[in-house]
């Protein structure tokens, strides 16, 4: 029981990181500091995407998983979790780098508006 409670804040914990990736950006412009946070771990989650890299949090939860007695599952967070959502079929590589730019793109925006808006104070 333990073992799958750990499993299933892990996965909590993974989802706040993948949403924090993508609109974190948007924290900076409540909290300039935090963009020292975010920076890396838009880098982070960006690079995940654009290599095709599993995140350690996966293998992680996989193994807490297995530990509770539970099956485990093959590929990524995302193509687990999200991507079953969104799209049945499964991930690509086409699909990965549509991710990955998402995280550049969405991230580019709300930094140049964040610098924008600094320049003007």
């Amino acid at each position: 029981m333990l073992y799958r409670v750990l499993a299933d804040c892990l996965v909590l914990v993974h989802l706040a990181f993948v949403v924090f990736v993508v609109a974190g950006g948007l924290l900076v412009l409540w909290c300039p500091w935090l963009r020292w946070i975010h920076l890396p771990a838009a880098a982070w989650g960006a690079l995940i995407e654009f290599t095709g890299w599993i995140c350690p949090l996966t293998p992680w939860e996989q193994a807490l998983r297995v530990q509770a007695g539970q099956v485990g599952y093959s590929g990524g967070f995302i193509e687990h979790y999200i991507l079953s959502l969104l799209y049945p079929q499964g991930l690509t590589p086409g699909v990965q780098m549509v991710l990955g730019i998402l995280v550049v793109g969405v991230n580019v925006a709300v930094y140049t508006f964040v610098w924008h808006r600094a320049r003007a104070s």
